[in-house]
Protein backbone atom coordinates (compact mmCIF):
# COMPACT_ATOMS: atom_id res chain seq x y z
CA UNK A 1 0.00 0.00 0.00
CA UNK A 2 1.41 3.59 -1.11
CA UNK A 3 -0.09 5.97 1.91
CA UNK A 4 -0.07 9.76 2.46
CA UNK A 5 -0.03 11.08 6.01
CA UNK A 6 -0.55 14.45 6.52
CA UNK A 7 0.28 15.76 9.89
CA UNK A 8 -1.71 18.43 11.53
CA UNK A 9 -2.18 19.10 15.03
CA UNK A 10 -4.85 21.55 15.97
CA UNK A 11 -2.07 22.94 18.66
CA UNK A 12 -0.10 25.17 16.56
CA UNK A 13 1.53 28.50 18.93
CA UNK A 14 2.83 30.91 16.57
CA UNK A 15 0.21 31.09 14.10
CA UNK A 16 -3.08 29.86 15.55
CA UNK A 17 -5.27 27.14 13.76
CA UNK A 18 -2.15 27.07 11.17
CA UNK A 19 -3.38 24.19 9.42
CA UNK A 20 -6.64 25.27 8.63
CA UNK A 21 -5.96 29.23 8.40
CA UNK A 22 -7.57 30.51 4.89
CA UNK A 23 -4.90 30.82 1.98
CA UNK A 24 -6.09 32.74 -0.77
CA UNK A 25 -9.42 31.69 -0.28
CA UNK A 26 -9.59 28.23 1.09
CA UNK A 27 -8.11 26.31 3.96
CA UNK A 28 -4.01 25.58 3.74
CA UNK A 29 -4.20 22.02 4.33
CA UNK A 30 -6.89 21.84 1.14
CA UNK A 31 -4.24 22.05 -1.37
CA UNK A 32 -1.79 19.41 0.33
CA UNK A 33 -4.97 17.19 0.31
CA UNK A 34 -5.76 17.94 -3.47
CA UNK A 35 -2.33 17.16 -4.77
CA UNK A 36 -1.63 14.36 -3.32
CA UNK A 37 -4.93 13.18 -4.43
CA UNK A 38 -4.56 14.50 -7.89
CA UNK A 39 -0.80 12.87 -7.98
CA UNK A 40 -2.95 9.53 -8.28
CA UNK A 41 0.33 8.11 -6.19
CA UNK A 42 -1.65 7.12 -3.18
CA UNK A 43 -3.87 4.29 -2.63
CA UNK A 44 -4.68 5.92 1.12
CA UNK A 45 -4.39 10.14 1.69
CA UNK A 46 -5.29 10.35 5.48
CA UNK A 47 -4.61 13.22 7.74
CA UNK A 48 -3.21 12.37 11.39
CA UNK A 49 -5.21 15.15 13.68
CA UNK A 50 -5.97 15.50 17.09
CA UNK A 51 -8.79 18.38 16.06
CA UNK A 52 -12.06 17.58 15.30
CA UNK A 53 -12.78 21.00 12.89
CA UNK A 54 -9.33 20.19 11.13
CA UNK A 55 -10.62 16.43 10.17
CA UNK A 56 -13.69 18.11 9.37
CA UNK A 57 -11.92 20.02 6.72
CA UNK A 58 -10.27 17.28 5.82
CA UNK A 59 -12.76 14.86 5.27
CA UNK A 60 -14.84 18.07 3.24
CA UNK A 61 -11.43 18.17 0.60
CA UNK A 62 -11.32 14.28 0.49
CA UNK A 63 -8.67 13.16 2.90
CA UNK A 64 -9.34 10.25 5.06
CA UNK A 65 -9.12 10.45 9.47
CA UNK A 66 -9.32 6.50 10.40
CA UNK A 67 -7.50 7.30 13.76
CA UNK A 68 -7.43 10.54 16.21
CA UNK A 69 -3.79 11.43 17.09
CA UNK A 70 -2.77 10.24 20.71
CA UNK A 71 -2.44 13.12 22.93
CA UNK A 72 0.99 12.24 23.54
CA UNK A 73 2.09 12.81 20.10
CA UNK A 74 0.66 16.16 19.94
CA UNK A 75 3.00 18.57 22.15
CA UNK A 76 5.48 21.01 20.82
CA UNK A 77 7.81 18.48 21.07
CA UNK A 78 7.15 15.78 19.12
CA UNK A 79 8.81 15.70 15.56
CA UNK A 80 7.54 14.25 12.04
CA UNK A 81 9.25 10.89 13.03
CA UNK A 82 7.14 9.49 15.81
CA UNK A 83 3.46 10.77 13.90
CA UNK A 84 4.68 9.08 10.56
CA UNK A 85 5.90 6.03 12.59
CA UNK A 86 2.42 5.86 15.02
CA UNK A 87 0.18 5.70 11.42
CA UNK A 88 2.16 3.14 9.71
CA UNK A 89 1.87 0.86 12.98
CA UNK A 90 -2.02 2.02 13.24
CA UNK A 91 -2.52 0.44 9.76
CA UNK A 92 -0.18 -2.17 10.30
CA UNK A 93 -2.65 -3.23 13.28
CA UNK A 94 -5.39 -2.90 10.98
CA UNK A 95 -4.05 -5.45 8.77
CA UNK A 96 -2.76 -3.05 6.14
CA UNK A 97 0.64 -2.77 5.33
CA UNK A 98 2.15 0.72 4.42
CA UNK A 99 5.19 -0.16 1.71
CA UNK A 100 5.82 3.37 0.79
CA UNK A 101 4.81 6.43 2.86
CA UNK A 102 4.89 9.97 1.87
CA UNK A 103 4.49 12.45 4.58
CA UNK A 104 3.26 15.50 2.78
CA UNK A 105 3.15 18.68 5.19
CA UNK A 106 -0.48 20.63 5.91
CA UNK A 107 1.09 24.07 5.16
CA UNK A 108 2.39 23.52 2.02
CA UNK A 109 0.16 25.78 -0.71
CA UNK A 110 3.04 25.33 -3.41
CA UNK A 111 2.96 21.70 -3.49
CA UNK A 112 2.20 19.99 -7.03
CA UNK A 113 0.84 16.83 -8.29
CA UNK A 114 3.81 16.83 -10.20
CA UNK A 115 6.22 16.88 -8.08
CA UNK A 116 5.00 14.21 -6.01
CA UNK A 117 4.79 11.78 -8.56
CA UNK A 118 8.57 12.91 -10.26
CA UNK A 119 10.02 12.85 -6.19
CA UNK A 120 8.16 8.69 -6.68
CA UNK A 121 9.79 7.75 -9.36
CA UNK A 122 13.13 9.11 -8.63
CA UNK A 123 13.02 7.68 -5.15
CA UNK A 124 12.67 4.47 -6.63
CA UNK A 125 14.93 4.84 -10.09
CA UNK A 126 17.78 5.42 -7.27
CA UNK A 127 16.36 2.59 -5.17
CA UNK A 128 16.70 5.41 -2.15
CA UNK A 129 14.88 4.84 1.21
CA UNK A 130 13.84 8.41 1.15
CA UNK A 131 13.63 11.28 -1.26
CA UNK A 132 12.07 15.03 -0.46
CA UNK A 133 12.10 18.05 -1.21
CA UNK A 134 14.77 20.66 -1.18
CA UNK A 135 16.10 23.77 -2.35
CA UNK A 136 19.62 25.90 -3.01
CA UNK A 137 20.31 28.93 -0.27
CA UNK A 138 20.01 31.71 -2.00
CA UNK A 139 23.86 33.16 -0.84
CA UNK A 140 26.75 30.75 0.44
CA UNK A 141 26.33 29.73 3.89
CA UNK A 142 29.62 29.62 4.25
CA UNK A 143 29.92 33.49 4.59
CA UNK A 144 27.17 33.67 6.70
CA UNK A 145 27.86 36.23 9.83
CA UNK A 146 25.72 36.24 13.19
CA UNK A 147 25.54 38.59 15.85
CA UNK A 148 28.32 38.71 18.81
CA UNK A 149 27.33 38.99 22.01
CA UNK A 150 28.26 42.78 22.07
CA UNK A 151 26.13 43.19 19.07
CA UNK A 152 28.57 43.55 16.12
CA UNK A 153 28.94 41.07 13.47
CA UNK A 154 31.20 37.65 13.44
CA UNK A 155 31.22 35.60 10.79
CA UNK A 156 30.47 31.96 10.93
CA UNK A 157 33.80 30.63 9.01
CA UNK A 158 36.27 33.61 8.75
CA UNK A 159 38.40 31.50 6.50
CA UNK A 160 36.07 31.84 3.97
CA UNK A 161 36.28 35.84 4.27
CA UNK A 162 38.47 35.74 1.07
CA UNK A 163 36.66 33.74 -1.16
CA UNK A 164 34.29 34.24 -4.35
CA UNK A 165 30.61 33.47 -4.11
CA UNK A 166 31.11 31.31 -6.57
CA UNK A 167 34.10 29.42 -5.61
CA UNK A 168 32.16 28.23 -2.79
CA UNK A 169 30.07 24.83 -2.68
CA UNK A 170 26.43 25.23 -3.06
CA UNK A 171 24.21 24.15 -0.13
CA UNK A 172 20.92 23.18 0.26
CA UNK A 173 18.49 23.05 2.73
CA UNK A 174 14.72 21.12 3.44
CA UNK A 175 12.00 22.69 1.32
CA UNK A 176 9.57 21.40 4.07
CA UNK A 177 7.16 19.76 1.30
CA UNK A 178 6.78 16.42 1.74
CA UNK A 179 9.06 13.18 2.32
CA UNK A 180 8.36 9.72 0.40
CA UNK A 181 9.80 7.11 2.18
CA UNK A 182 10.05 3.05 2.85
CA UNK A 183 7.77 2.64 5.81
CA UNK A 184 10.83 0.30 6.74
CA UNK A 185 13.00 2.97 6.51
CA UNK A 186 10.62 5.27 8.53
CA UNK A 187 10.00 2.83 11.16
CA UNK A 188 14.12 1.70 11.34
CA UNK A 189 14.67 5.90 11.97
CA UNK A 190 17.39 5.81 9.16
CA UNK A 191 18.69 9.47 8.92
CA UNK A 192 16.83 11.30 6.26
CA UNK A 193 19.68 13.95 6.18
CA UNK A 194 22.23 11.10 4.75
CA UNK A 195 23.05 9.02 1.90
CA UNK A 196 19.63 7.22 2.64
CA UNK A 197 18.42 10.18 0.75
CA UNK A 198 18.02 11.26 -2.73
CA UNK A 199 17.04 15.10 -2.84
CA UNK A 200 14.01 16.50 -5.41
CA UNK A 201 14.89 19.66 -6.26
CA UNK A 202 13.03 23.18 -6.09
CA UNK A 203 13.49 26.50 -7.68
CA UNK A 204 13.68 28.91 -4.78
CA UNK A 205 10.49 30.95 -5.96
CA UNK A 206 8.38 27.39 -5.22
CA UNK A 207 9.38 27.21 -1.54
CA UNK A 208 8.37 29.15 1.57
CA UNK A 209 8.16 27.81 5.15
CA UNK A 210 5.54 28.66 6.91
CA UNK A 211 5.85 29.40 10.74
CA UNK A 212 5.12 33.25 11.48
CA UNK A 213 2.24 35.77 9.91
CA UNK A 214 5.13 37.60 7.86
CA UNK A 215 5.83 34.18 6.44
CA UNK A 216 2.68 33.56 5.60
CA UNK A 217 2.24 37.01 3.92
CA UNK A 218 5.34 36.31 1.52
CA UNK A 219 3.69 32.93 1.03
CA UNK A 220 0.39 34.74 -0.26
CA UNK A 221 2.34 36.95 -2.17
CA UNK A 222 4.34 34.84 -4.32
CA UNK A 223 1.59 32.12 -4.62
CA UNK A 224 -0.52 35.33 -6.48
CA UNK A 225 2.72 36.11 -8.11
CA UNK A 226 2.64 32.48 -9.43
CA UNK A 227 -0.69 31.82 -10.14
CA UNK A 228 -0.50 35.89 -12.46
CA UNK A 229 3.04 33.90 -14.12
CA UNK A 230 0.52 30.60 -15.11
CA UNK A 231 -2.61 32.62 -16.71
Amino acid sequence: MKLCIIPARGGSKRLPRKNIKLFMGKPIIAYSIEAALASGCFDRVIVSTDDQEIADIATYYGAEIPFVRPEALCDDFTGTIPVINHAIEWFEQHDEQPELVCCLYATAPFVTAEAIQQAYTLMLHEGADFCFTVTSFSSPIQRAVKLAANGRLAMFHPEYFEYRSQDLEEAYHDAGQFYWGKAEAFLQEKPLYSECAVPYILPRYCVQDIDTLEDWQQAEILFKLIKAEQA
